[in-house]
């Protein structure tokens, strides 16, 4: 009898409420795979008004995001001009009041990182904005996970019309690039800024290795202090002072030229190679500045004597070269010793070579005040 009334009573007794099944979140993912906005978007082609950091934009390319134009191909050796389809140091400028930014690109190459470098740096695009005071603030990067890319950078922005800088790929090239807001914001792209650019011809260093993101390269850090447009023309491992190389250069009306191929030449092709590519660079361009840089010492050199040694000599072999063509009367050269490039506390690379986010800092703050006097003169 007890039984059958608690049995009665259980069944008269509301049971208590439950949580309703959670609605599900709209998919973050693409058919095909690649991350994608979940929010409307319109799309803007950053190739209507154009990227800083491509230069000889008058001259056929091969793909738009190339870093030298075709006719590189036939003069330039076969590896500097396969580094050359890296879109390293392009930046797109645009202004938008969209609380929200989203991109698509798609990549060249399917291998988005390297061993000592995130897919981050190789692959990802790096987005920085302007502040009330005028300073550049960076916002986010991407993390690429597949060749073709459309994600939502960001959302929850503040309010407010403002200037945005994308830094694209560092060791990955782009066959399609677009920007997107959500319908009804404000979008202007901005064409690429009128100034001389900074140019540097250099290394993997320059070329951006092993950077976490596109803007933390010495190169977009300067860019940034100086406000200037930057065209980088660092090739890994090739940056060796090619009188080819130096072709393209003189076509370019720069404010600052900075020769930084140290780290890819011996003492005796410093000594060789150096003097002819200042000279040529002066005869293009007789007013432009022209700064020299030292090989940064590997990290590790303080207990690898021989290493040292290289270092030793291979900057003693630019000074020679510079003292030279100062006697010669050849005038705006400027000069950055590389002792202290990377700092003093042999923390600030990845492999003892190649910079970390901390030895790219290091750097800019080492070539600074040099390109401002460059600048000045």
């Amino acid at each position: 009898m007890k039984a059958r009334f608690l049995c009665l009573l259980l069944l008269g007794t509301p049971l208590p409420a439950q949580n309703p099944p959670a609605a599900k979140e709209p998919s973050t993912f693409a058919r095909d795979g690649t991350a994608a906005p979940t929010r409307e978007v319109t799309w803007h082609d950053v190739t209507k008004w154009g990227a800083e950091g491509r230069a000889w934009v008058d001259q056929p390319r091969v793909s738009w995001f190339d870093r030298l134009p075709a006719a590189a191909q036939k003069t330039v050796t076969a590896r500097v001009w396969e580094l050359s389809r890296d879109s390293s140091g392009m930046m797109v400028r645009f202004r938008t009041d969209a609380t929200a930014i989203s991109v698509h690109y798609k990549l060249t190459k399917a291998n988005l990182a390297q061993p000592q470098m995130p897919a981050t740096g190789v692959s990802g695009v790096d987005l920085y904005a302007r502040n009330s005071a005028g300073a550049w603030g960076w916002v986010l990067a991407v993390k690429p996970t597949a060749q073709e890319i459309r994600t939502e950078i960001i959302k929850d922005l503040a309010p407010g019309l403002r200037e945005y800088a994308l830094y694209l790929p560092l060791y990955n090239g782009i066959e399609l690039l677009e920007i997107g807001v959500p319908p009804g914001a404000q979008f202007e792209g901005l064409a690429p800024r009128p100034q001389k650019p900074l140019v540097f011809y250099g290394t993997s260093i320059t070329h951006g290795s092993s950077a976490s993101r596109p803007g933390m390269v010495h190169t977009a850090q300067l860019g940034r202090r100086l406000d200037l447009p930057v065209i980088n023309l660092g090739f890994s491992g090739n940056g060796k002072m090619d009188a080819a190389v130096g072709d393209f250069l003189a076509q370019i009306d720069a404010a600052v030229y900075v020769i930084d191929c140290l780290p890819n030449m011996t003492p005796a092709e410093v000594t060789a190679k150096c003097a002819p590519l200042v000279k040529q660079l002066r005869a293009a361009r007789p007013g432009t500045p022209i700064v020299l840089v030292e090989d940064r010492r590997h990290t590790n050199s303080w207990i690898m004597p021989a290493r040292a040694k290289f270092h030793d000599e291979n900057h003693a072999a630019l000074h020679a070269v510079y003292d030279g063509l100062q006697k010669e009367g050849i005038e705006g050269l400027f000069y950055i010793p590389g002792d202290h490039l990377y700092g003093d506390d042999t923390e600030e690379a990845t492999d003892a070579s190649h910079a970390s986010d901390l030895g790219f800092f290091r750097q800019s703050d080492a070539m600074e005040p040099i390109l401002r006097a460059a600048l000045r003169r």
